[in-house]
């Protein structure tokens, strides 16, 4: 294979990893607790005989924007939004712990508390069961007051807070959508610094008009590579051309 058509071949399938990436983020705009994605690639230099003009694509570590989403007071008293930097503890697929700022929270048949997505919320003891038939509030340290009528608010369980950045540990998105401290293989502590506010939800902190408007230059982008692989196709074939001739 040519080298310039290898290189430019790289360059399009990083546009195209960039692209999904980037509708990735567009399609999750209006998703509860949503942190975008980047996409990361950069050029490199070919090593070996060649001009020295000649770079190719390469991929590294893609990040998420931590950045805070704004809030959405809804009243209802089973919606949080983290305040401040801290995260929700849930179970992950896996059966592992892992966290989120997802606050839309439900109550399954069985009683059990989960995110929207359907995510066990962890508490004291491992997942959050709360008792049937009963009025409850989330106080601003997690903590879930039950109350019977006619009887006083009593702290049944306490949803688990978490806050990385105070151990200085990063957090990185896994392929489940879910956060978790990069390096750190044990579950995050409880930290009783971190408050939450009842009856309201953060939104997503996706840019609809960057996401948008980087969707349409990486489209541009890839237009020009594959100019480029058809540029030196047509080469290829001149030069077929001339040595049958000779």
């Amino acid at each position: 294979m040519d080298k310039a058509l290898f290189i430019a071949m790289t360059g399009a399938k990083h546009n195209m990893l960039a692209q999904t990436a980037r509708s990735n983020n567009l399609a999750n705009v209006n998703t509860t607790g949503f942190r975008a994605d980047f996409e990361q690639a950069r050029a490199m230099p070919v090593f070996g005989q060649h001009h020295p003009s000649r770079v190719y694509a390469l991929t590294e570590r893609p990040a998420t924007d931590i950045q805070n989403g704004s809030y959405d007071y809804t009243g209802n008293p089973l919606d949080i939004a983290v305040q401040g930097e801290g995260w929700i503890a849930v179970q992950a697929p896996n059966g592992e712990e892992a966290y989120t700022r997802r606050g839309d929270l439900n109550i399954d048949p069985n009683g059990v508390l989960r995110t929207g997505n359907g995510l066990p919320v962890i508490g004291n003891g491992g997942p959050i069961v709360l008792p049937p038939g009963v009025h409850f509030h989330i106080n601003g340290d997690g903590g879930i007051s039950v109350a019977n009528q006619g009887a006083d608010a009593a702290v049944v369980d306490q949803i688990k807070l978490v806050s990385p950045q105070a151990m200085g540990l990063t957090m990185e998105k896994g392929l489940d959508g879910l956060m978790r401290p990069r390096n750190f293989d044990e579950p995050l502590p409880f930290d009783e610094f971190v408050r939450v506010e009842s009856g309201a939800l953060e939104t997503s902190n996706v840019n609809a008009v960057n996401e948008l408007t980087s969707i349409l230059a990486l489209s541009r982008q890839y237009e020009m590579n594959v100019k480029m692989m058809k540029s030196v196709d047509e080469n290829s074939s001149r030069v077929n051309t001339l040595l049958r001739m000779s």
